[in-house]
C-alpha cells in the first residue's frame, strides 16, 4: 500500500468514528419475527444511546395506516446487557403484505420525533366464520345500553392501556385448562343472530374452551390479579398482568379464587369455569391482550415473547 492510500485510509476511519459512531449513538432496531401473522405479537428490541431516552414508543404503520402501538420499557438481560424493549400486537384485521415497525419519541400533543424504522412483513391468515344465536336475554345483554356496561368497559380499557416495568412472566406461557375442546377459535369472525330477528358482527378476541362448569382454572403465567370481580357481559372474571402492556383474561367463570393485588405462579388456580354473563353455555373464553390488542394465546404457548437468549443472540 502506498504512502497517499494509507493516508486516505486513516483519514477515512477518523471520520466514520467520529462523525458517524454508529455502535455506540444510533439506535440500532430488531423484530422478532420478522414475518408475523395478524393477530400475533412482535418483540421490538432497541439499542443505542437514544434508547435510553423516555417517552418512547414502538408503531405499526403502512403508509398513513396507524395499526397499534405499544410504550417501551427497560429489559434486563443479564451478562451487563440492557435494551428497551416494547410488546407491539399485529391487529386480525391488518391485510398481509409489507409494513413497517417506527420508533417515536414526544409527549401527548406534542408532535412526534423520528427515532428508528424497519420494515416488516405480514403474512397472509385465515379466519373463520361462526353465526351465533342469542335468546331475549341474551340479547338484551348484547344491545341494550347500560351505564353500568360503560363504566366495566372503561375500567378494563383503563387496565389494558397501561404500561409499567414489572416483568413477572418470562419463557412459554400454558393454557388454563387441561381440556384441549375447543368451541370458538381466535379471530373468528362471528354473527350474532338476536331473537329480534336483527343481526350484530364482532371478531372473536380469544379463545373458548368448551369444558364442564365447575372447570378448574389455572394461571397461564405468573403474573398480578388486576381484576377479580363479576360483569354484566363477561360474568366472574379474572384479569392477570404478565409483562408490560400485556394481559391474560378468564371470562364467564362460575366463582373466582383469587384477589385483586394477588400474585399467581403459573398453573395456580384461580377460579372454576361456569357461564356466567353473555355465554350460551357453560365454557371458559380465554383471552391475552398486548398493548390494549388482543391477540393469539396460542402464539404465548409456542414461543416466548420476551425470550432473553434469543435477545443476546441478535444483539451481538
Amino acid at each position: 500500500m502506498n504512502r497517499r492510500a494509507l493516508l486516505f485510509g486513516v483519514f477515512f476511519f477518523l471520520i466514520t468514528v467520529f462523525l458517524f459512531p454508529q455502535d455506540n449513538k444510533n439506535p440500532r432496531l430488531f423484530l422478532i419475527p420478522e414475518a408475523p401473522r395478524p393477530g400475533e405479537p412482535v418483540t421490538v428490541i432497541l439499542q443505542g444511546e437514544d434508547a435510553q431516552s423516555a417517552g418512547l414508543q414502538a408503531v405499526l404503520l403502512r403508509g398513513q395506516d396507524r395499526f397499534s402501538k405499544a410504550a417501551f420499557f427497560d429489559c434486563d438481560l443479564g451478562e451487563g446487557k440492557s435494551i428497551k424493549a416494547a410488546l407491539l400486537a399485529v391487529p386480525s384485521t391488518v391485510l398481509p403484505g409489507e409494513a413497517s415497525v417506527r420508533v417515536e419519541r414526544g409527549k401527548a400533543g406534542e408532535e412526534a420525533a423520528f427515532l428508528a424504522e424497519k420494515p416488516l412483513g405480514i403474512a397472509r391468515r385465515d379466519f373463520a366464520s361462526e353465526t351465533i344465536t342469542l335468546n331475549e336475554s341474551l340479547t338484551r345483554i348484547r344491545t341494550e345500553s347500560d351505564p353500568q356496561k360503560t363504566a366495566e368497559a372503561e375500567q378494563v380499557w383503563a387496565i389494558f392501556n397501561r404500561t409499567g416495568n414489572s416483568i413477572l412472566a418470562e419463557g412459554y406461557f400454558r393454557a388454563p385448562v387441561d381440556s384441549t375442546r375447543r368451541t370458538s377459535h381466535f379471530g373468528d369472525r362471528r354473527v350474532f343472530r338476536y331473537s329480534s330477528g336483527k343481526t350484530g358482527t364482532s371478531i372473536h378476541a380469544g379463545v373458548d374452551y368448551g369444558v364442564p362448569k365447575g372447570t378448574r382454572v389455572n394461571a397461564c403465567a405468573a403474573g398480578k390479579v388486576v381484576l377479580a370481580r363479576n360483569r354484566i357481559v363477561t360474568g366472574n372474571s379474572v384479569i392477570l398482568e404478565h409483562l408490560p402492556g400485556v394481559y391474560s383474561l378468564y371470562y364467564h367463570l362460575d366463582s373466582i379464587a383469587c384477589r385483586e393485588g394477588q400474585i399467581l405462579a403459573a398453573g395456580e388456580m384461580l377460579g372454576l369455569s361456569g357461564a356466567t354473563g353473555l355465554a350460551t353455555g357453560p365454557h371458559l373464553h380465554w383471552e391475552i391482550r398486548v398493548s390494549g390488542e388482543n391477540t393469539d394465546p396460542d402464539t404465548f404457548i409456542s414461543r416466548p415473547v420476551l425470550d432473553k437468549k434469543t435477545i443476546l443472540e441478535i444483539i451481538k
